[in-house]
């Protein structure tokens, strides 16, 4: 296993971990390179936790945004679809993933101010900078308290197998 493995100088401390096959990270690259210049995106499934998450299916979506250049939306009914499918195998819903084909690996204000699904992963694919990261959607702290009205994203460590 290697963490992050796009970043191997990154200090990890406590950070919650993402572990992701690598057969299902290059399935994500490559489609994040063949979509471009719009963004991709899909539903990551697996066996979710608070502190540590492993996927084992992604499920790609169609991007629905008005402007998939700079936006992913997944559309609601596609998303229930994937929902049911990833259930229907015995999954739970770890977390989404969508490309930035011209911008950081990092949510934008956008991602920020789109965000739901609290504490689980959002995997960004950056193919100008080329790089892969993950973070963790948090609204309340590890006891139940809210952090902030809004929340935040908290960066998370990549795990290969």
């Amino acid at each position: 296993m290697t963490p992050d493995a796009d970043d191997p100088g990154a200090c990890h401390g406590d950070r919650p971990e993402l572990v992701v096959p690598t057969g299902i990270r290059t399935a994500i690259l490559e489609r994040a390179r063949d979509g471009r210049p719009a963004e991709i995106c899909g539903v990551l499934g697996g066996t979710f936790g608070f502190h540590r998450s492993r996927v084992r299916s992604q499920y790609p979506a169609e991007n629905a945004a008005e402007t998939p250049r700079t936006r992913y939306r997944i559309d609601p009914e596609v998303q229930l679809e994937r929902f049911e499918r990833l259930e229907d195998r015995g999954e739970e819903i770890v977390g989404f993933y969508h490309s930035h084909p011209r911008g950081p690996p990092r949510p934008s204000e956008t991602d920020i101010a789109q965000a739901t699904w609290p504490d689980r992963s959002f995997l960004i694919v950056s193919l100008e900078p080329f790089a892969v990261r993950s973070w963790r959607w948090r609204i309340a702290d590890e006891r139940g308290g809210r952090e902030r009205e809004h929340g935040r994203f908290e960066r998370e460590r990549i795990v290969l197998e």
